[in-house]
């Protein structure tokens, strides 16, 4: 099979990394190396921005705590004694209940892209990680219709309502900031996928009409 090579833009190129960085955040306490990644951040001071300030915000909590500290932080939220403070999952944010119907239809379109899940992850795929690190993905190797389409099915409908209710939890510190930098980068998300509708041609291939390259992806929330 001839693999398909795209050229990325340094726009998507940031909007990938961003989603990986979120994914990587909400999938389990940062590391030290994550921090301090987070604390050395070069942000332009003339920049005023809701997105440049909520990044010095991210980097400013990365400056003040340690991974351990976190550790207990992150468990309050999404993990807890029988249930966190917020279900991290697009079928709660969506129905109000658990494995329903958007994870059925989740578990069918990463089928259909390539997407594998891990055999030890636990987590059902319609954890806000996963879904980060699956948009991650396609905006890199995926056309934009394709990203547009996982977008509009799986996340755009309540992924405001997730950086809202996660500032809001009890427990979070750092974790407020992280919410605070979600919120405003899917602002611009949405604004990104609104532009690529209208650039889409009526007559765009289905969904059947090509795969994601590589054929085969992991996913590790």
């Amino acid at each position: 099979m001839t693999e398909l090579v795209r050229e990325v833009s340094e726009n998507d190129q940031l909007r990938a990394d961003i989603y990986q960085l979120l994914a990587a955040l909400l999938r389990r306490q940062p590391s030290t190396e994550l921090l301090q990644f987070l604390a050395g951040l070069d942000i332009d001071a003339n920049d005023d921005s809701d997105m440049t300030k909520a990044w010095v915000g991210l980097k400013l909590a990365a400056e003040q705590f340690t991974s351990e500290q976190l550790e207990d932080e992150y468990f309050n939220i999404f993990l807890g004694v029988g249930s966190g403070e917020i279900l991290p999952y697009g079928s709660w944010f969506m129905t109000g209940s658990l494995m329903d119907k958007p994870l059925a239809l989740l578990r069918n379109d990463l089928m259909q892209l390539g997407f594998e899940r891990e055999e030890e992850v636990k987590e059902p795929e319609d954890h806000v990680a996963a879904l980060c690190e699956v948009m991650g993905t396609l905006i890199l190797e995926a056309p934009g219709y394709r990203q547009l389409a996982f977008y509009q099915r799986h996340m755009g409908s309540w992924i405001a309502r997730f950086c809202d209710s996660l500032a809001k939890t009890p427990s979070a510190a750092f974790y407020a900031t992280v919410a605070e930098l979600a919120k405003e980068f899917f602002v611009i998300e949405a604004n990104e996928f609104e532009q690529l509708s209208l650039n889409i041609p009526v007559n765009c291939p289905g969904s059947e009409a090509e795969k994601v390259e590589p054929s085969t992806n992991e996913l590790a929330s």
